[in-house]
């Protein structure tokens, strides 16, 4: 008995059909059922309440990796030169915004933040030296541009907002300064900010209703 390939229109052996055609046809099977399969096991596992979505869960199987690439890469590409100066006015003001909008979830000079270590992942405390590396403290060892994307474009699912709405272009590369230069001797005002000696700033005056 012969069949005939549909794609050349010549006859093809039983042999031939059975070591050639039937193979292809059960690979092409397989790839339509995962296809279909797949996204249904997905949805499946997502409503079966077992994903790990508490913070004391495990993380997924390469969940760091995965992240960290993206972030990186993403980092790379849109990331911008930090022209400001690291002097004591910027440095200054750098510090009060840190307290202001940072210190919660990274915490002051010596006094580490009460929930940050319990955030998922971690928020890092910006002024303690690295356990590997004592040199680098918080994020100094990365660049200002790297640092000033995380403030202003935020990282979804970690609970690190973005500031492109609630700070000016100068103050986030004015705290980004700031962080960068953690590992270096601070003016003694912005030190005092940083270890809470100074006390907060006064918000600004509520607006007059004209009437």
């Amino acid at each position: 008995m012969r069949q005939t390939s549909p794609s050349i229109g010549r006859p093809v052996s039983s042999r031939m059909y059975a070591e050639v055609c039937v193979p292809m046809f059960r690979f092409l099977l397989g790839i339509v059922l995962g296809i279909i399969l797949v996204p249904v096991a997905v949805v499946v596992w997502l409503r079966c309440g077992a994903v790990p979505v508490a913070v004391a869960d495990p993380p997924f199987p390469r969940e760091k990796l995965i992240t960290h690439v993206a972030l990186n890469a993403r980092i790379d590409r849109e990331k911008q030169n930090v022209t400001l100066e690291p002097n004591e006015d910027n440095l200054v003001a750098g510090a009060q915004i840190y307290r202001d909008q940072c210190a919660a979830c990274h915490g002051l000079a010596g006094k580490p933040s009460s929930f940050g270590a319990h955030m998922y992942p971690s928020a890092p405390s910006l002024w303690e030296k690295h356990k590997n590396k004592p040199s680098v403290v918080g994020v100094s060892d990365d660049p200002p541009g790297e640092t000033l994307w995380k403030v202003e474009n935020g990282i979804r699912l970690t609970g690190m907002p973005s500031y492109k709405q609630i700070l000016t272009d100068t103050q986030m590369a004015q705290v980004s300064v700031l962080l960068a230069n953690a590992d270096k001797p601070l003016p003694p005002a912005a030190l005092e900010i940083l270890r809470g000696e100074t006390p907060p700033a006064a918000p600004p005056p509520a607006p007059v209703k004209k009437k």
